[in-house]
C-alpha cells in the first residue's frame, strides 16, 4: 500500500515541477505569438531589434533599419517590446546634493 502512494506522490511531484511550468511556457509563447501585429517592436532570439511591417502565415517581415526589412520565422520573435518602456533617466539631484558653483579664476 505504500508504495502506491509513494508512486502517487512522485506523479505528483513530477507534475507540479515539471509538466505544469512546460505548459505555462507553451501558452505565454503562444500569447507572444498572438501579441506580433503590423507596427510593434519586436526582439528575435538572436538579439535583432525591429518593427513588423507585415505578418505573413508563419513568417514576419521586420523593418530593422530605415530601408533594411527582412523576413523572419514567428517562432523567432524572442518578445515584444512594449512602448510604455522608455529609457531609464538618472534620478535628478537634490537640491542640497547639486555640484557646488564654479570659483573665479585666478587673478595672479
Amino acid at each position: 500500500m505504500s508504495a502506491y502512494i509513494f508512486v502517487l506522490v512522485l506523479l505528483a511531484l513530477m507534475w507540479f515541477l515539471i509538466i505544469r511550468p512546460q505548459r505555462r511556457r507553451q501558452q505565454e509563447a503562444q500569447r507572444l505569438l498572438t501579441q506580433i501585429a503590423v507596427g510593434k517592436e519586436i526582439v528575435t532570439a538572436g538579439g535583432l531589434y525591429g518593427t513588423v511591417t507585415a505578418v505573413e502565415g508563419d513568417e514576419v517581415r521586420v523593418e530593422v533599419a530605415e530601408g533594411v526589412e527582412v523576413r523572419i520565422a514567428k517562432r523567432a520573435v524572442a518578445g515584444v517590446v512594449s512602448e510604455d518602456e522608455e529609457p531609464e533617466e538618472a534620478p535628478e539631484k537634490a537640491p542640497d546634493e547639486e555640484t557646488p558653483a564654479t570659483l573665479p579664476p585666478d587673478s595672479a
